[in-house]
């Protein structure tokens, strides 16, 4: 588990994902603030969470000032929420990492990969809040409904694609946190991997009935 902990931000963290993430780090001992567009649908979370945790440490903000009050920000949204949600926390997240959990998803054809004129999801993330946000791509190929069952074991790897190495080493001791093995793989442009990969997953939990396919590396 990673000794030090963050007020975290977790933009969407009223969503299956978004939640599950925060409520797996408030058990590591990080302060969770979770983001929303209303205050209220934040507080109905925070009462979620506390509920679940009661030990907890986690806030409610509507998404700007929740990033503004985090030292790290972690994008949890819909590829078509992404750009509005990067305007918004642009100026809170200043000077520190965002992670970009984004997967450029455009229905109906989420099986089939679709990527943007960026590149990569994450390749707009850092596009749009420039060069002294430190983006993070990590955590596409979670499935997401399993999260919050806190003594549920995570069956996937997490690929950790970044500009710089420190904060990918951050994040990759956050999933540690969320109880999850996570392997730096190289610069933003990566990104489009796991990014790409996700539609893969999709279809394959289609074709073959899986409940949340995910990913090991070996060797």
């Amino acid at each position: 588990m990673n000794s030090a902990k963050y007020q975290i931000a977790v933009i969407g963290g009223t969503g299956a994902l978004g939640f599950g993430l925060g409520l797996r780090w408030a058990r590591a001992g990080h302060h969770i603030i979770i983001g929303s567009r209303a205050q209220d649908s934040a507080d109905r979370a925070v009462e979620r969470m506390r509920g679940l945790l009661p030990e907890a440490r986690v806030s409610g903000l509507e998404n700007g000032p929740a990033a503004a009050a985090a030292e790290i920000v972690v994008l949890t949204v819909p590829f078509s929420n992404q750009a509005p949600m990067l305007a918004a926390v642009h100026d809170g997240s200043q000077g520190k990492i965002l992670v970009d959990v984004t997967v450029p998803l455009q229905p109906p054809k989420v099986r089939t990969v679709q990527l943007p004129p960026e590149g990569s999801a994450g390749q707009a993330a850092q596009k749009a809040l420039g060069e002294n946000v430190r983006v993070v791509s990590a955590f596409q190929n979670v499935a997401a409904d399993h999260l919050a069952e806190l003594d549920h074991d995570i069956d996937c790897d997490i690929l950790v694609c970044g500009n710089d190495p420190d904060a990918r080493e951050v994040v990759v001791g956050l999933a540690g946190d969320a109880g999850m093995r996570a392997w730096q793989a190289g610069r933003i442009e990566n990104s489009v991997v796991a990014e790409a990969l996700t539609s893969a997953l999709i279809f394959m939990n289609n074709r073959y009935k899986i409940a949340g396919a995910g990913i090991r590396i070996t060797g």
